[in-house]
Formats: structure tokens, C-alpha cells, sequence
């Protein structure tokens, strides 16, 4: 096997193991699963908002959890270890179920985004794009994409790992929108540029 064909190997486990994950830990606030091989183990580590039910009463369920994946994505000895969610507002996949949540209850899309962008951007964040894009209207409305990016958010590079990441859709009633959320944490120090605190854009404060 190539360098390359590994490389491609590893990230669509990576995204598979994630893809159930999402699904298995929903209840749990399931945010993001970092994967780490070593020719001992596989580190598998899960960020979620309450971890305790991803443990389990003395360890049950995340012990069930390590044998499921060891069997369904052929992963030589899983080691699972939880970290806890601190704030959502600052984890994408989190701020996108948020997001797909408001827009099923039919609120505003451009409200929606506005408010999401402000509170991300109250909490910490350096840098903040979301983009929706589907039917954004009643029904019968063409497709459209609206998005929205503040502070610094590299698109190419290297640095695009220091961003965290997350893709989801919503399926409010008069069709399916693909949301995207990518956020720079506060403290992300980038080698090509110094980033300052951000302040909220004056047409988002007032909206």
C-alpha cells in the first residue's frame, strides 16, 4: 500500500468511525472524534458535551461502544478516552445541530445565522464561518447558498487544520439545507499572521 493510499485509507475510516459516532452518541452531545494510530493501539478520543452518557454505569457502555467499533471498522485495539465539552458555542458540529434545529422550527435562516455568529463570536471564537445553502424560503424557492465569515479563517495551507470543522443537514418542510460551520478557537495561533479579538460586527449586534 502507497503513502498515499493509507493516507486516503485513514481519513475515510476516520469519517466513517465519525458518521457512526454522530449517530450512536447523539444523546451524549457528540462533537467531534479525534483518531490517533500507534503501532501498540488506536487512541480514540471523543469530545462530548455530557459525558457521562457515553460511560455508562461502571463503564458499560463505553466498553460496549470500543468492541462495536473494533468489530465494525476492523480497528486493532481501540483505546477510548472522553473529554467533556466545556462550550458548545465554540464546537461546530454542536453549533450546527443548534442551526438545523432552529431552521426545522422554521425560524428565519438569515436570523438564525446572525444569532449563531454573535454568540460564537461572544464566546471566544477568532475567527467564524457558517454557510447554508438549500431551500432557504417557502416553498418553491429556488436553491440558494448564504454565507458568512468573520475574522480570519484560512480557506488553502496547512493552517486549515488549525480549524475545527463540521458539515450537517436540516430538513425543515419545504426542503433539505446543508449547513457548514467552521470555527478558529480562541488561542489558535497562526504562523502567518496575528489574529486579534474579535468584536461583534455592529450589523449583527443590531439585528
Amino acid at each position: 500500500m502507497t503513502v498515499e493510499d493509507k493516507f486516503l485509507k485513514d481519513a475515510m475510516i476516520k469519517l466513517n468511525v465519525s458518521k457512526y459516532l454522530q449517530g450512536a452518541l447523539s444523546r451524549a452531545g457528540f462533537s467531534r472524534v479525534e483518531i490517533q494510530k500507534t503501532p501498540v493501539v488506536t487512541r480514540i478520543t471523543l469530545y462530548l458535551l455530557f459525558p457521562g452518557r457515553a460511560i455508562g454505569p461502571g463503564g458499560r457502555t463505553i466498553n460496549e461502544l470500543t468492541e462495536t467499533i473494533k468489530e465494525k471498522f476492523a480497528i486493532d485495539n481501540p483505546q477510548i478516552s472522553v473529554v467533556e465539552v466545556k462550550n458548545k458555542m465554540l464546537e461546530p458540529m454542536l453549533v450546527a445541530k443548534e442551526i438545523a434545529e432552529k431552521l426545522e422550527r422554521n425560524i428565519n435562516p438569515r436570523r438564525v445565522m446572525q444569532m449563531m455568529l454573535k454568540s460564537i463570536i461572544e464566546n471566544g471564537a477568532i475567527g467564524v464561518e457558517i454557510v447554508l445553502a438549500g431551500k432557504l424560503a417557502a416553498k418553491g424557492a429556488k436553491h440558494k447558498t448564504m454565507r458568512k465569515s468573520i475574522g480570519y479563517i484560512p480557506k488553502a495551507g496547512d493552517v486549515t487544520s488549525l480549524i475545527n470543522e463540521a458539515h450537517l443537514a436540516a430538513y425543515p418542510k419545504y426542503g433539505a439545507i446543508g449547513i457548514k460551520v467552521r470555527i478558529a478557537p480562541p488561542g489558535t495561533v497562526f504562523p502567518d499572521r496575528a489574529v486579534k479579538k474579535l468584536e461583534v460586527p455592529k450589523e449583527i449586534l443590531n439585528s
